[in-house]
């Protein structure tokens, strides 16, 4: 009698269990499904970034603008020494030969300030006040070359003196891919081959409004816009992937982008896996607060690797049910990181 009841009370423990399983397991709600809101924001950016920057740039020039370079035929007048006139093309050098004055270098200066500059060098000998005009009857343009995530890449012909924005609209603007570090390489005219390289921060140009970020841009100049930087997240989260690296970026802001932690995702820590600059992975252990919250100073790096672990709690609460079936009960699991 007393093992009969013995069994019989076995038997109700386990089927208040399976019935205590199968009410948090209704209790449980689904993964939420989190839409992509970090791409389309991203996406949204650069589209605004895109909007602003056709606004401002200056895709006709005047062609009083025109840059001067070799090869270039121009029609030059002195209006109060019509002896002093001449039609010349400019060496490979820039150079152009007029008269009194000899050879006079004008590549890179526009039409206008080629004017100027030659008015003035008449002034200092030969003519008081003297009034220049240039015709630019052949222009044989600089060009500069715009590559990266712009949607049209490739060399483009320059002929005027515009600025960084001008340059990118030129190329049909940026990609949804792009970086908002933009590189500038030139030449430099000091020194034999040597290159010059300025980074502009897109983001503060057309957002903060810092003007003197929009450089002048020279012929020969390259403008290289890299596609942003990526990082990986993987393990307990809504939504694993891969995902773009546009700005300053922390480890929480990282993983809301994969969607936030899953219901089952160990809240105390994460993995942080970091390139080194021998091209090895660092594993770093990074603890979080009481509200499942990294450190602020973490900032994600191009290249990182994310994993979130899951709690074994995490997975049996929210991995467990009932299942009913002819003729018994049984208690079901499903590992929901699966």
């Amino acid at each position: 009698m007393k093992h009969f009841s013995f069994t019989r009370l076995t038997i109700v423990l386990v089927t208040l269990l399976a019935i205590a399983l199968a009410g948090c397991g209704k209790k449980t709600p689904a993964p939420e499904v989190v839409e992509n809101t970090y791409a389309d924001e991203n996406a949204r950016q650069i589209e605004e970034l895109n909007n602003q920057l056709f606004a401002g740039a200056n895709l006709s020039p005047s062609r009083s603008d025109y840059l001067l370079g070799p090869g270039d035929l121009l029609e030059v007048k002195i209006f109060e020494a019509e002896k002093l006139n001449a039609t010349v093309r400019l060496s490979s050098r820039g150079a152009a030969s007029l008269p009194l004055l000899g050879e006079v270098n004008l590549q890179g200066k526009t039409a206008a300030e080629a004017e100027t500059w030659i008015e003035n060098k008449y002034r200092e000998t030969y003519i008081k006040n003297p009034h220049v005009s240039i015709f630019v009857k052949e222009h044989y343009s600089q060009r500069v070359t715009v590559v990266g995530e712009v949607k049209n890449p490739g060399t483009y012909d320059y002929p005027s003196k515009q600025r960084l924005l001008d340059a990118i609209a030129l190329a049909g603007g940026l990609t949804e891919k792009a970086g908002h570090t933009i590189q500038v390489r030139r030449l430099d005219s000091m020194s034999h081959g040597s290159q010059q390289t300025f980074l502009v921060n897109l983001k503060e140009l057309i957002n903060e409004g810092k003007t003197e970020l929009n450089i002048s841009i020279n012929g020969g100049d390259v403008i290289f816009v890299p596609e942003a930087g990526s990082f990986f997240v993987d393990g307990a989260v809504r939504r694993p992937g891969k995902y773009a690296i546009t700005d300053v970026l922390s480890v929480n802001e990282a993983i809301l982008a994969a969607g936030g932690l899953a219901p089952y995702a160990n809240d105390e820590q994460l993995v942080l896996l970091r390139k080194t600059d021998t091209g090895e992975r660092e594993k770093l252990q990074v603890q979080l607060d009481e509200n499942g919250r990294a450190p602020e100073k973490i900032n994600v790096r191009d290249g990182d690797m994310i994993l979130v672990d899951s709690s074994f709690w995490g997975r049996l609460l929210h991995g467990g049910g009932v299942n009913i079936g002819v003729p018994g009960m049984g208690v079901t699991y499903r590992d929901p990181a699966r």
